[in-house]
């Protein structure tokens, strides 16, 4: 494993020697299976990973989220779309006009596939609600079509992709997903494809697409590149068991020209770490939240970071780490409105007049939080371009002197120290992720060396402080000064790039 490298030293290593990820075969079980997915496709062993688990401590009710509008699905019967065995799974090609609205960007779709399990275990969804799985999922994937024109140059870009995500359970025959699933016989192989007739796309979909979970997450197959805004909607569809079995039991994953052919079934990846992300949702019934929610406005987001960039760290040595770093638990059931806690106001009032007092923008007319030097600085850190991040030369950049024993380890940690901070904190800032200490440290090289030391000596005194109290289940933030919530796990590993729940686990795409 690589020892503990500071930004700057790590920037200098990515962009040394140029490196490429040759790639490989990969199945989901066996010695290529997603365990080891990581040797050849780095960014699987990496951060902001999908699949995950919806886990009840982990929703954040936003009265923000709208309905997904979805445009041009609706096809005509006389256009003709592919039906294809990837190998990996089934997809159907979609045309580009159908796209998404009410996003951050237009997004454009590209394909649809599946995910399932086998004929005797019907539990093949890749996401899992409270630890349920369905018996199967299906991904529609759209590219960021406002900046990338197709989605081979959108896949590996930080806001490249976005994708709805449908549970699928077994009940109730389905005459839309009949459409497509008469022709499987025609691509049992892989490789094997078919047209299949235009029709209604909504058909295959919940009927509420005002229910829904959105989080920030990755490809869930090789590269893995942690591309994706998920939206997966709260409520399945149904299909019967004899289309079902016709998922599970009449494809394979191998050629027709070969001897013994491989079933095509299990195809799902199994749950991934949290690195520190929440779950928005849009819905309040049947989740404990009481209509209450816990998410703080971007703008409270942005007077946390503004703080940190050009606050008075030395108040916060002082005094503030208490807010900073505040309780080590999180109540699941137990969320509660910023507005009804006292403390948490107080705090928004000082520190809003403090920053008014630093000349900082508190309006949140300002779009980003970047138009100063100390942002600037640790935004060009990376070497992007309009605050995205390019993984592919990432990647491709990581030092050649990391070819060496363990060299698998070394990259994946490389890649993941170059990668998370940034992406926390694009997150935290999209208000679907809290901020982890690690993101803190970085901002602070930004800052003068003895007042980023000071803060530094005060967190590692806090962190040691709190060693030895016991921690939840959930892993989460280790600053959210706004809300008032921390994890000790991030805190007993404050001084690795990396947060402690950031653990190892188990170019072709589908996701």
């Amino acid at each position: 494993m690589m020892g503990i490298m500071s930004c700057p030293w790590l920037i200098m290593i990515l962009i040394a020697f140029p490196l490429s990820s040759s790639g490989g075969k990969w199945t989901y079980d066996g010695p290529d299976g997603d365990h080891h997915w990581s040797r050849n496709y780095p960014y699987c062993g990496g951060v902001f990973q999908s699949p995950i688990n919806f886990q009840y401590e982990l929703l954040r009710f936003d009265p923000n989220l709208l309905p997904i509008q979805l445009h041009e699905y609706n096809l005509s019967s006389k256009e003709q779309l592919t039906l294809k065995n990837s190998g990996h799974s089934v997809e159907l090609s979609l045309p580009p006009r159908m796209h998404l609205s009410g996003l951050p960007h237009h997004y454009s779709a590209a394909q649809l596939h599946f995910h399932w399990g086998s004929s005797n275990m019907p539990t093949g969804s890749e996401h899992t609600v409270n630890g349920k799985q369905f018996a199967a999922e299906m991904h529609l994937v759209h590219f960021n079509s406002d900046k990338y024109p197709n989605i081979s140059v959108a896949v590996d870009k930080s806001d490249g992709l976005a994708v709805l995500g449908v549970f699928i359970e077994i009940g109730e025959f389905n005459p839309a997903f009949d459409r497509f699933l008469k022709y499987l016989n025609g691509i049992k192989y892989k490789g094997q494809k078919v047209q299949v007739a235009g029709f209604n796309i909504l058909e295959l979909l919940p009927v509420h697409l005002d229910e829904y979970y959105r989080y920030d997450g990755s490809l869930t197959t090789p590269p893995c590149y942690p591309s994706v805004l998920w939206t997966v909607f709260r409520n399945p569809v149904s299909i019967s068991l004899r289309q079902y079995l016709a998922l599970a039991t009449a494809l394979f994953s191998s050629g027709a020209q070969e001897s013994a052919p491989m079933p095509l079934l299990g195809n799902y990846r199994k749950p991934q770490r949290m690195d520190n992300r929440v779950v928005l949702v849009s819905f309040q019934q049947g989740w404990g939240l009481h209509g209450t929610t816990s998410v703080a406005s971007p703008m409270q987001r942005r007077l946390v970071i503004q703080q940190l960039l050009n606050g008075d760290l030395a108040d916060l040595a002082d005094g503030g780490l208490h807010h900073l770093l505040p309780k080590l638990q999180r109540k699941s059931w137990a969320l509660k409105k910023l507005g009804n806690n006292p403390k948490q106001q107080n705090l928004g009032q000082v520190t809003e007049k403090h920053q008014k007092n630093k000349g900082i923008d508190t309006t949140g007319k300002n779009p980003s939080v970047w138009k100063n030097t100390h942002a600037s600085s640790y935004m060009g850190m990376f070497g992007t371009n309009d605050d995205v991040l390019c993984f592919m030369s990432l990647e491709k950049n990581v030092s050649v002197s990391l070819r060496s024993p363990h060299s698998d380890a070394r990259m994946i940690q490389a890649l993941r120290k170059a990668v998370f901070p940034e992406l926390n904190l694009k997150s935290y800032l999209n208000c679907r992720s809290d901020l982890d200490l690690q993101t803190v440290r970085c901002l602070l090289l930004s800052r003068p060396t003895d007042e980023a030391n000071e803060l530094d000596q005060a967190l590692t005194k806090v962190n040691q402080g709190h060693k030895q109290k016991a921690t939840t289940q959930y892993q989460g933030s280790a600053l959210t000064k706004i809300t008032g919530q921390t994890q000790a796990a991030v805190l007993k590993n404050s001084h690795n790039m990396v947060p402690a729940n950031n653990r190892l686990q188990r170019m072709e795409w589908e996701d």
